[in-house]
């Protein structure tokens, strides 16, 4: 390990890394209220540590409520990047080391009205907000570009629509938002995607039909409890199909199933194994704020009123057979089923049903677009449907799209050639 520097720049892999810590608004509309502070990691080659003349990259990370990658070496899309920029790794309001939101800490903040009115000011809005706050304070009048994987590059379309002055360029990673559609148009084409994902995933394992219901029987003949102390139930168990939007995702819940059962005294029984690994999946404990949030990434000017959970088919229901995992859909029950989401229950149902929610985007602005964006469309994408996308996609003036299903999800986080083939697009070489 080579010892910081003076100026508490640390050297590794190849990286040289140093904090930032900034202090915002928590309402920006009343800039002179409550302040949260704000986390972000700049990374640089080591060799280009002292390269002034280095652009920089802010990564918007996908969500919502994740934090920014904490890098060990120059590899992967972090790798390619701090060839061309310096980069900053933001950690969004709400996750990481930014002020933390967490099962702890929206106790603190009174009744669930007042946790509701907290909560309410994590969306992409704030978060752009936040980073123009932060270029200022780096970077003065000068421009950076932006990466936005995922529910970042919602954020980033958010910023494209509102602060485009700030921008030299926009990278987008399954990010490409349906910026005109409501929570119930997603939901309604998402589930179809989700159950297409079911038939990719026993296609590929057959024996792991027999497996889920073998499973799915023993919970509805049987309490059973995670690690944690909270109830395993059918519904829960279809929630494991969260995972199948990621190519990386889908080989853990298949050995899940592998090894969910071993011989008890009384006969099959789940096993240790299995249970933890489930809790491990199921739990938001790093993440809260991705529960609170994902629907109302697509609020605006309407009442979102768990639309995940009244779009939901009857195919998918937990009694239905054959037995279908779920995706990424937020449901109520959730915030009484897992311990950690327990404490925002009333405030999440309140902000389910709040309708006075601003606009994400400006599709005016959009169409008059004159910063250079580059997207990845995924077509096969489970969390962002390529239906809407390849709308937006032709909304945004001057916008270059790949499409491509070579990838899921994750494609940014599988190989750097995403994020370089989305670069070289952008600067008109492909």
């Amino acid at each position: 390990m080579i010892p910081a520097a003076a100026d508490g720049t640390v050297r590794l892999g190849g990286l040289a890394l140093r904090d930032h810590w900034f202090d915002v608004p928590l309402d920006h509309a009343a800039p002179g209220g409550e302040t949260i502070r704000i986390y972000a990691r700049e990374v640089v080659a080591a060799d280009k540590v002292d390269d002034d003349n280095l652009p920089w990259l802010v990564f918007l990370q996908g969500g919502p409520g994740g934090k920014s990658p904490r890098p060990a070496s120059a590899t992967g899309w972090i790798g390619r990047a701090v060839k061309d920029f310096r980069v900053l790794l933001l950690d969004q309001r709400g996750t990481g080391r930014s002020t933390p939101v967490t099962h702890r800490t929206i106790l603190r903040r009174g009744t669930p009205e007042e946790q509701a009115e907290y909560l309410a000011h994590f969306r992409a809005d704030s978060i752009v907000a936040d980073a123009e706050l932060v270029r200022r304070a780096l970077l003065g009048d000068g421009q950076w570009s932006v990466l936005g994987q995922s529910f970042g590059g919602y954020c980033a379309l958010t910023y494209l629509s509102f602060a485009p002055g700030g921008l030299a360029g926009v990278y987008l990673t399954g990010g490409l938002a349906p910026i005109d559609a409501s929570a119930e148009d997603v939901y309604e084409l998402t589930y179809e995607r989700v159950r297409q994902k079911n038939e990719a995933f026993h296609a590929a394992f057959p024996e792991d039909r027999a497996r889920l219901e073998a499973i799915a029987d023993h919970l509805r003949a049987d309490e059973v409890r995670l690690p944690d102390g909270s109830p395993l139930s059918v519904r829960r168990l279809q929630a494991l199909g969260l995972a199948f939007g990621a190519r990386s995702g889908v080989p853990p819940i298949h050995y899940l199933l592998e090894e969910a059962f071993i011989d008890g005294p009384d006969g099959p029984e789940l096993s240790d194994t299995f249970l933890h690994g489930v809790q491990e999946q199921l739990s938001l404990s790093r993440a809260p704020l991705f529960a609170v949030v994902h629907e109302l990434c697509y609020a605006q000017g309407k009442a979102t009123r768990w639309a995940a959970h009244r779009m939901r088919p009857d195919e998918f229901d937990p009694d239905a057979s054959p037995l279908l995992f779920t995706g990424e859909m937020i449901y109520p029950w959730m915030f009484d089923d897992d311990p950690v989401l327990r404490p925002f229950r009333d405030a999440a149902h309140l902000l389910a049903e709040r309708s006075d929610w601003p606009m994400l985007y400006d599709r005016e602005a959009l169409g008059r677009n004159e910063v250079p964006v580059a997207a990845a469309l995924y077509t096969e994408d489970m969390y962002v449907e390529a239906t809407f996308s390849e709308r937006t996609a032709h909304a945004i003036r001057g916008l270059r799209v790949w499409k491509t299903n070579a990838y899921e999800h994750d494609g940014l986080r599988e190989t750097d050639y995403v994020l370089d083939r989305l670069i070289r697009m952008a600067r008109g070489e492909l």
